[in-house]
């Protein structure tokens, strides 16, 4: 078993190197010894540095199955493909053409080609309505991979008409559309009101709307973001006649700092220090992504969104390759307004577990393990704490005003079941 990995640079492939093994259970990265002496070699992964000896096979499945889709999509896709859903070789292999950042992953001599297939309004209506069931299958028909629990696809919009297609082959998707999710009612509106407020409180966000295909139930409608991964750019090529967006690197702090997906939920070993540690270290303006990565933390607790863990944390490369950046926030929801969602944060805040247990003097305790100013830090805190209900309440009355049904309700639960205030 032997796969190539491509990156893409300035909007073109390169062989950066190969997975092989007798399979997935030992599989080994390796770079290829050309890209190695290329001035342009940079690692695909602050976790795999460019070194010519191949790595473990624990490091090489902590990145690349971090590419991959998770719970009921990934049982899907597994089941639909006929693999072991363990098999995350064989399965990046499949989904591989279109993953999360720049990366591709072929067999040697593969040339597939790029081209969109236009979708009819019902096709959207349905993949709205059937749910993670249809995602899969769209995951499975357009060989994309997308990484996370959610049942969602990458779709592309034509940025002159605004109709959808389904990429094919190597095409690049524009945005990533999420469908309503069975058990959680109002997700979409959910997700679309907490951006909008993350956004007016002076965070990063991807342009994010509702795809309402009828009612503006959650059988109806979809979450549609821009993805920050993908650029238009004069050196945009062409697939019939539509222009392709450059692919942008990317990982999340679980692949960046070498942990599993399976413990990107905190258990006693400090993740906000490391994830503070990550940034000082590799980003190319440490201080600006330091002090935007607290506001999120902050922005979460306020928000009641105990799913921030650190695969919903990312970075984000530039064309070249040469600089890092904290990437737009994104997957921000108020969780603890459904019935049975954990009110445990996905990281400690200081010695702060349970989000109501979340006070300022955890986040003096965790200021200092993050390396901040503590004064600078908990002024931050303060400005966000009185900033986030005019923002909410702004938010709100905008997603009423286009129509978004059920945002009084939502912007509710954020105030009546989230008694942490900061303050």
């Amino acid at each position: 078993m032997e796969f190539t990995v491509c990156i893409d640079i300035k909007g073109k492939p390169v062989a950066v190197g190969s997975i092989s093994g007798e399979s997935s259970a030992d599989a080994r990265f390796t770079y290829a010894a050309d890209y190695l002496n290329a001035s342009e070699a940079v690692a695909i992964s602050f976790s795999l540095p460019l070194r010519s000896e191949p790595f473990s096979a624990e490091q090489t499945k902590c990145f690349f199955d971090g590419l991959l889709p998770e719970g009921f999509t990934r049982r899907a896709v597994a089941s639909n493909l006929h693999l072991d859903e363990n098999d995350y070789v064989q399965i990046l292999y499949q989904l591989g053409r279109e993953c999360i950042g720049a990366l591709r992953v072929y067999r040697k001599g593969e040339k597939p080609q790029a081209f969109y297939d236009k979708l009819t309004r019902e096709q959207v209506r349905e993949l709205a309505r059937e749910g993670a069931t249809e995602s899969a299958a769209v995951v499975i028909e357009s060989r994309l991979s997308l990484a996370g629990a959610t049942g969602k696809v990458g779709l592309y919009r034509d940025p002159k008409t605004g109709e959808w297609y389904l990429p094919r082959g190597t095409a690049p998707s524009t945005h990533i559309v999420k469908q309503s999710h069975v058990r959680l009612e109002r997700i979409v509106p959910n997700e679309l009101l907490c951006l909008l407020t993350a956004k007016q409180c002076g965070i990063d966000v991807p342009e994010t709307t509702i795809i309402d295909l009828g009612s503006g139930k959650d059988e109806d409608i979809l979450l549609a973001s821009e993805r920050f991964d993908r650029r238009f750019s004069e050196q945009s090529a062409f697939a019939n006649e539509l222009p392709m967006p450059l692919r942008l690197h990317q990982e999340d702090f679980a692949q960046a700092l070498g942990i599993p997906a399976s413990r990107k939920y905190e258990n006693g070993d400090r993740h906000l220090a490391k994830m503070f540690a990550l940034l000082r270290t590799h980003s190319s303006q440490p201080i600006e992504d330091q002090l935007k990565l607290w506001d999120r933390i902050v922005f979460n607790c306020l928000i009641g969104n105990t799913d921030g863990h650190l695969k919903n944390y990312s970075l984000l490369y530039s064309e070249d390759l040469k600089t890092v950046r904290l990437a737009p926030a994104y997957d921000v929801i108020n969780t603890i307004g459904y019935k049975g969602m954990t009110h445990e944060m996905s990281f400690m805040i200081g010695n702060a577990k349970r989000i109501e247990d979340v006070t300022r003097d955890s986040f003096r305790t965790a200021a200092r393990e993050a390396g901040l100013g503590e004064r600078m830090a908990l002024n931050r805190l303060d400005v966000m704490a009185k900033r986030f209900r005019p923002a909410l309440e702004s938010a709100a009355e905008t997603l009423i005003h286009q129509g978004v049904k059920g945002v009084d309700a939502l912007k509710a639960i954020i105030l009546d079941r989230n008694p942490n205030t900061l303050q």
